[in-house]
């Protein structure tokens, strides 16, 4: 008989390799009917078109919206339950990246001269898997609302069982969006067709890895590196993948990315022609943002300088946890030049955002 989901987790328990949370071994009990339901009747259709036959089709399960801050647990419980449901075809995927394969295959469909591009690409996605597990759903983009509403319909009505975090509930997906009245369909979709759980932990076992320790690194080099370093290792365990945001048609790239923590460099986020809308996607998909080599910022830099004002305002506003090296403390970062005046304000912020519990009062981390 297969061990069921909460002994699996029971185990890592008694192994230290997590701590029992009663929110999270609630999720677990949701995981589980989904889970329950696609081994049955994964073992009903080898048993043959006779077999099938005699068995009442059982009602298919609503598929599952965990969400809630980063550290909570919620990429950890679902690769548990991922892991742990013997079924063949079942795909598990980053969210954004999915998108990306999504806008593809669209594109190649609408070269075959068809009038739905979307309904061959949802064939053949739920061709390919009865379950879809997706890590960290998050839309940022108009195009992207609007195709995601109408494959994740198709795929509903292919049996596909959908199961995805995020850190937002439905109703905050593409909050701030450009005519976000045409994506509220997708939202009441959601509420619909999946079981929306909130993952509500007193713990964040990430901000107590991080609470007390250093967070910003000076002077850039091989020291601050290695420090930046193990930090990352230490937070996403090994696992990152670039992590592409669509903007108003445009591609921003994250270089580092994994369950709502990033990495970049100030060349990639404030010597690129990036604007306030970019930034807002940044803070809505990361949660932590890890930062190298902030340069000391002289009159010739000052278009980064507005940029880095802006990235940091935009952070702070969104509670985003900062870690970062610099080649000095924030109040020597610009000291001459256009807006050095007003740079005050941007170095008093990250002053604030080096606290231990930054953060912490925002709800997401």
């Amino acid at each position: 008989m297969n061990s069921t989901l909460k002994s699996k987790y029971n185990a890592l328990v008694a192994k230290g390799d997590v701590h029992s949370d009663p929110a999270q071994l609630a999720a677990i009990d949701q995981l589980e009917g989904i889970r329950g339901y696609l081994q049955a009747t994964s073992r009903t259709r080898r048993g043959g078109l006779a077999g099938l036959l005699r068995r009442k089709k059982p009602d298919l399960p609503p598929g599952l919206y965990l969400w809630g801050g980063v550290g909570t647990g919620k990429s950890m419980l679902m690769d548990l339950f991922f892991a742990n449901t013997d079924i063949a075809r079942k795909r598990r995927v980053h969210f954004h990246a999915f998108i990306q394969e999504i806008h593809d295959a669209i594109h190649l469909a609408r070269q075959d001269g068809g009038t739905d591009p979307i309904a061959p690409v949802a064939q053949a996605v739920a061709a390919e898997a009865r379950l879809l597990c997706f890590d960290e759903m998050q839309i940022t983009d108009i195009t992207d609302a609007m195709i995601v509403g109408r494959l994740f319909e198709k795929l509903f009505e292919a049996g596909t069982v959908i199961v995805t975090t995020s850190n937002r509930p439905p109703d905050e997906l593409y909050k701030h969006g450009l005519n976000r009245q045409l994506f509220l369909p997708f939202i009441a979709l959601i509420k619909a067709r999946m079981k929306v759980h909130h993952v509500l932990s007193d713990m964040d076992y990430r901000q107590d890895r991080l609470r007390g320790q250093q967070t910003w690194f000076c002077p850039i080099g091989d020291v601050a590196t290695d420090a930046l370093d193990a930090i990352w290792l230490d937070l996403t365990e090994g696992a990152a993948s670039a992590l592409t945001l669509r903007v108003k048609s445009r591609d921003i790239v994250l270089p580092a990315f994994h369950n709502g923590i990033a990495r970049a460099s100030f060349a990639d986020l404030c010597e690129a022609p990036l604007g306030p809308g970019d930034y807002l996607a940044i803070a809505d998909a990361v949660r932590l943002l890890i930062i190298d080599d902030i340069p000391i910022m002289s009159r010739a830099r000052n278009n980064e300088a507005k940029r880095f004002v802006t990235l940091i305002d935009t952070l702070y506003e969104a509670k985003t946890q900062l870690i970062c090296s610099a080649d000095a403390e924030p109040e020597q970062l610009y000291e001459q030049g256009a807006g050095a005046f007003e740079f005050a304000r941007t170095a008093s912020r990250l002053r604030e955002m080096q606290s231990a519990d930054w953060g912490a009062s925002g709800g997401d981390i």
